[in-house]
């Protein structure tokens, strides 16, 4: 059933099923062949709810998303497959591309986490939407670049005044290449190459560089601990991070003179338990605090998700990015926001002791 997106919708890390127009399984990758304990080719033609146990009405579900050709969310329902005991996940829907009626069905484990202190890893969510984003991709530059070669071929024909339209296409393209030159990004991220390096260094780089482009006119307060040590860490990566988070405070505060804090600290107390047991100290914290409206509450639980956005036009792609990035380096981003204030806070290890 799948095709040339095969080794991505294989590498998927959550159970994903591809189910036809009558409602019958089409195709299901590894993980979900593990949650039903039963063979992609066994399970082939039978009925979603012969295989799947759902504490929600799957038809209805069904019925939404082909009637409105978009995706929909079921959150935190009970979930069954084969023999096994049920486990509370989220679910998600999404039309399938090329195919009329049929349905893409990822079944999401949900995560242990509390509000403010969970850990900010790739999560199986963040994962499987970018395996989804990327098998799209493929199939999106192709036709996207001949959408763009035609509208610009058009455009020689018009007259100045009717070229609007033409620009519209090709920028609107443009700007869509550009969403999946950031979906690469996030995707094959490379390993960090670590040295010891002075975080008070990277911030003044972060600023000076925002001062002079998007936080131009705006107030920028350095409250820094000088006896700070040094980090251990990428320093291309978290310089990334932090023009990042430098970028969203001031769009945040944009259309008036907001106030941008930037203040680092020592916290002996803070430590990071690994998955593999491990666990460390990372007592280096920073913290970069706006005075804007702040993140909508129904987002703030998932912001540092991919495509989960507050600005209009926002890709939601930075602070995905950024959660990775920290998480590559075995730190901690967490994020605080009320009204009139907003702090991200980033905690990183210090550099060891040279031999």
């Amino acid at each position: 059933m799948t095709e040339p997106g095969d080794s991505i919708w294989a590498s998927l890390p959550v159970p994903a099923f591809i189910i036809d127009s009558a409602d019958a399984i089409r195709d299901i990758n590894p993980p979900a062949e593990q949650f039903l304990n039963a063979s992609a080719r066994t399970t082939r033609g039978q009925r979603v709810n012969e295989r799947l146990s759902v504490d929600a009405t799957l038809e209805t579900a069904f019925a939404r998303v082909r009637g409105g050709l978009s995706p929909i969310f079921i959150g935190a329902v009970d979930v069954a497959g084969g023999s096994a005991a049920a486990v509370t996940c989220d679910i998600r829907i999404a039309p399938f591309s090329g195919k009329s009626g049929h349905l893409l069905l990822m079944i999401e484990p949900c995560p242990a986490a509390a509000r403010h202190g969970r850990s900010r890893s790739a999560s199986s969510a963040a994962r499987s939407a970018i395996g989804m984003a990327e098998m799209l991709a493929h199939e999106i530059r192709n036709p996207l670049a001949g959408i763009t070669g035609a509208a610009q071929l058009l455009s020689m024909e018009l007259e100045s005044g009717d070229r609007e339209l033409t620009d519209l296409i090709v920028g609107e393209a443009r700007r869509i290449v550009s969403l999946l030159e950031k979906v690469d990004q996030f995707g094959k991220l490379a390993p960090p190459e670590r040295r010891s390096v002075n975080l008070h260094d990277l911030l003044d780089r972060a600023r000076r560089s925002a001062q002079v482009g998007i936080a131009a006119g705006m107030r920028i307060v350095e409250d820094y601990d000088p006896s700070l040590p040094l980090t251990y860490v990428d320093e291309d990566q978290i310089l990334q991070v932090l023009a990042n988070l430098l970028r969203n405070a001031a769009e945040a505060s944009r259309g008036r003179e907001g106030v941008i804090a930037l203040r680092t600290y020592y916290d002996r107390s803070l430590r990071l338990r690994q998955r593999d047991g491990s666990g460390g100290a990372l007592p280096l914290q920073v913290e970069i605090i706006d005075d804007g409206p702040g993140i909508p509450p129904e987002i703030e639980h998932d912001i540092f998700d991919p495509f989960v956005t507050g600005r209009a036009n926002g890709a939601g792609l930075g602070l995905a990015l950024a959660s990775r990035i920290i998480s590559e380096h075995g730190g901690w981003i967490s994020v605080d926001s009320v009204p009139g204030r907003t702090a991200f806070r980033i905690s990183l290890p210090v550099a060891p002791e040279e031999t």
